[in-house]
């Protein structure tokens, strides 16, 4: 099957009652991966840095977006930049830290320096050297755009602005008071599985929840759950019933509310009275993935509290882990091709497949 046929076999029209997953060959197919790292990764808005990571001038940190490199820096006039961490000189990394604070940017290799606004202060020993002019080898820039206590870019010059692709969200996220919340701690995963995988199972409206999750599943009233899709998020709520809940998890999930929130392609916020953690889905290959978990708590917080509540979190993660290996597997298998949806629960996970249908289509015109 050809890439474009590939594509083109799962029909995004189909309504939810009569739609079918995207093909098993999405989750699989080298050449479908490598296209979807350039159009999908390389062309939406990926989390990328705190902001309390680049608190002051000259911090910076590195990342790799969608197999970029890049350098995220607060500069000497309080701006936060993004730069391909790529020297203008024979390409080598600039900054090789994951983070750190620096005067300037420095490449380790043949010690050209640029400054924290991306443009070229040193080249040594280009005396010489003809049609050279420092202003035109600077940094490359990519786009950088902060929205609440996160730092997003973006590869592609063309795409909407962070805002617009936050849509809604931006203000209902505003409205559980997230700016109050402080950073506590940070849990990284590494998953056997394709990071569709994970996001469909995030997006599965809590059908997984009492078959994997006995703990979290006994606070939620899942009668009650709720799904509702927007033009980029999808938003799944419910309300909280501590009264039966197991102990350990109903400790440390307390409020009337649980608010879950996808923004399209691989980020999520879970929110609960007074906590909040983001979910970073960070493909590394097609059977591969990391998940990046950061985790923020109310200022007032006990560390001990803070800790338990990262523990029940730690818990629920490994319980996905599992499952979401096991459906890569699966998809392997020549048994499975496509699935159904459910009515009732899937109807996120049906916006995630058309908004990706969407966005490849158009890389492959």
């Amino acid at each position: 099957m050809s890439l474009r046929d590939l594509i083109t076999a799962y029909d995004p029209d189909r309504p939810l009652a009569r739609a079918e997953t995207i093909p098993s060959g999405w989750y699989t197919d080298p050449a479908f991966e490598a296209l979807e790292r350039r159009v999908v990764l390389g062309g939406t808005w990926q989390l990328v840095a705190r902001l309390d990571q680049l608190a002051r001038p000259g911090a910076y940190v590195t990342v790799d977006v969608a197999g970029e490199p890049l350098v995220i820096v607060r500069g000497t006039d309080d701006v936060i930049r993004g730069f391909f961490n790529v020297c203008r000189h024979h390409a080598a990394a600039v900054m090789t830290e994951p983070e750190g604070c620096a005067q300037r940017l420095r490449c380790p290799y043949h010690g050209w320096t640029y400054d924290l606004d991306g443009g070229l202060r040193a080249a040594p020993e280009f005396k010489e050297v003809e049609d050279f002019a420092a202003a035109d080898n600077g940094l490359l820039p990519v786009r950088t755009e902060t929205w609440e206590q996160f730092v997003f870019v973006n590869l592609d010059p063309a795409a909407p602005g962070l805002l617009s692709h936050l849509g809604g969200m931006a203000a209902h996220v505003a409205a559980r008071g997230v700016g109050g919340l402080r950073f506590f701690a940070r849990r990284e995963y590494e998953l056997a599985c394709n990071w569709k995988v994970f996001v469909d199972n995030y997006l599965d409206g809590g059908y997984h929840v009492p078959h994997i999750h006995e703990g979290l599943g006994s606070v939620l009233d899942y009668r009650q759950y709720r799904i509702e899709n927007f033009e980029t998020y999808c938003l799944q709520s419910s309300p909280m019933d501590t009264s039966g809940g197991e102990d350990e998890t109903a400790a440390v999930r307390g409020g009337d509310m649980a608010f879950y929130y996808w923004l399209y392609p691989n980020l999520m916020l879970n929110w609960y009275e007074g906590y909040l953690d983001t979910n970073l889905v960070v493909p590394l290959g097609i059977d591969r993935c990391r998940v990046v978990f950061d985790f923020y708590f109310a200022p007032d917080s006990d560390a001990d509290h803070n800790a338990r509540s990262v523990a029940i979190a730690n818990r629920v993660q490994e319980e996905d882990i599992g499952v979401c290996e096991s459906v890569q597997r699966g998809l392997h298998s020549r048994a499975y091709e496509t699935g159904r949806l459910s009515v009732r629960r899937e109807a996120g996970e049906h916006l995630f497949h058309r908004l990706l249908h969407r966005q490849m289509l158009a890389g492959i015109q």
